[in-house]
């Protein structure tokens, strides 16, 4: 009985018992801060001591926008795709878990069976019966951790599809608030492509008066409906472009744009808050995307303790103890008890190099993950800094864009008057106006483009999670 206690009790010991190779973080392949230069000055990178506040309802001001996105939330499939795919990995890994621990089953049968008498020994027919009860117990012996690894690589998975739904819903942020700001922008085009019209039209109808009274020469009436056409190209042009932009916002939301929308194309509200970054470069470990690279390592390391696991033998207790009868009714009667013990044991002797095949894929599958975490940390460091470098520069170029509008503005004025006083010629006005027109175009694109890496940049960051409350994963 000692010796038996003693036997369990060593079992017991040798099933805590692990291959898995201790996870170690690898080394950042980055810069401890981010870039510094005359492309980063003025960004947010010079602030210090601020609070990340990556929300992203503080972050988009506008209610529309903010309405959009919780639409989104709600509807898009690829953020349902990837919620779904969490729930599967979450089954997988109760599966995994379930493998460890012994199983246990309670059957029941029964049959008659009537024998024929030239089939029995009596000559005449029999009629028999077998009836039995038993519950049954089957456990494989996790001494090497075979079983336990493959737990901690499902496990493991099951957080990295987590991490991967928080990427998608970052990124389905990101996109509509592109597709919303480049809705607005196009309208805004629309919009100055009909003013501009309307300006071209009436510098028609005074150039054709002109001509009529012999004032105006052919050459300045062909240019002036020229102009004209080349405004109707825009409204065409830009009037398609806010029709698929529409399409474009509905694929995201997952339903139709709302009619009452409205897509006034006013860029020039504050639409978005500032994003603070003032902090050092491993903020970059609470991005999902980087998380997930990480999780998806240590289920690679995991692996490898599996696979370390599978040159050992393979031990597995079953039993079973029930009752058994030939009548149903004395199937619990005293006597009719029975039991079985039946422990197997699987040792590898011959398998063609087999495991150590499977040990070094499970090797080289881990070294792809840290080349694929590196590079993750990596691209998330250039993005952050790409986005820091566009924050600096596009409030210096949207300014300059903005004073060369207001001159261009005072030029097609100036032009225009002296055009009228018969002092300068119409092809002076009409390269006024359309100067006017191409750097009105070009305000709003760079203003767009401001506003979208702004976006970027708060995607980079990690931002539409809290990133406070966020666990890491840590190295150990």
């Amino acid at each position: 009985m000692k010796r038996s206690l003693l036997s369990v009790a060593l079992l017991a010991a040798l099933s805590g018992c692990s291959l898995m190779p201790q996870y170690q973080r690898p080394e950042t392949p980055t810069a401890a801060s981010w870039p510094e230069g005359e492309a980063y000055v003025g960004s947010a990178s010079a602030a210090q001591g601020q609070q990340m506040a990556l929300d992203w309802q503080a972050f988009f001001r506008d209610p529309t926008l903010r309405q959009l996105i919780s639409v989104a939330l709600d509807n898009n499939r690829d953020l349902r795709i990837a919620a779904l795919n969490v729930d599967a990995y979450r089954a997988l890994y109760r599966v995994q878990r379930a493998d460890v621990l012994p199983a246990v089953s309670a059957d029941g049968s029964g049959n008659r069976t009537r024998t024929p008498g030239d089939l029995n020994q009596t000559g005449g027919s029999a009629i028999s019966g077998q009836y039995s009860a038993t519950l049954g117990v089957s456990w494989e012996l996790d001494l090497f951790g075979r079983l336990g690894s493959l737990r901690e690589q499902a496990l493991q998975q099951y957080f990295a599809t987590e991490a991967a739904q928080r990427s998608t819903q970052i990124s389905l942020i990101a996109s509509v608030a592109n597709a919303w700001l480049t809705l607005q922008a196009d309208q805004a085009l629309l919009q100055v492509s009909r003013d501009t019209l309307k300006t071209y039209e009436e510098s028609l109808s005074l150039t054709q008066h002109s001509f009529d009274v012999g004032v105006a020469s052919a050459l300045e009436l062909s240019q002036a409906r020229s102009a004209v056409d080349t405004a109707r190209v825009g409204i065409e042009r830009y009037t398609r472009q806010v029709a698929q932009d529409r399409n474009d916002l509905g694929m995201l939301l997952g339903q139709n744009v709302p009619v009452e929308v409205p897509a006034d194309g006013r860029l020039e509200r504050d639409l978005l808050a500032t994003v603070p970054v003032g902090l050092p470069s491993d903020l970059l470990y609470k991005r999902p995307d980087i998380i997930q690279a990480e999780y998806q390592l240590r289920a690679a390391n995991a692996n490898i303790g599996a696979a370390r696991a599978a040159f050992f033998p393979r031990i597995s207790l079953t039993g079973a103890v029930g009752t058994a009868s030939s009548e149903l009714s004395g199937l619990f009667d005293g006597g009719s008890s029975y039991w079985n013990f039946a422990p197997s044991i699987s040792v590898p002797i011959f398998n063609a190099g087999q495991l150590r095949a499977n040990l070094d894929y499970a090797e080289i599958s881990r070294n792809i993950q840290v080349a694929q975490y590196e590079r993750a940390i990596q691209t998330a460091f250039r993005e952050v800094a790409d986005g820091l470098a566009a924050q600096a520069t596009y409030v210096r170029q949207v300014q300059a864009q903005r004073d060369l509008l207001e001159t261009s503005e005072d030029y097609y004025r100036l032009a225009e008057r002296r055009y009228r006083t018969g002092v300068d010629s119409y092809l002076t006005l009409l390269d006024a106006q359309r100067q006017l027109f191409e750097v009105q175009q070009q305000f709003i694109g760079d203003r767009l483009a401001q506003m979208t890496s702004e976006v970027e940049l708060f995607k980079a960051l990690g931002g539409g999670w809290d990133a406070q409350s966020e666990p890491v994963a840590t190295g150990g």
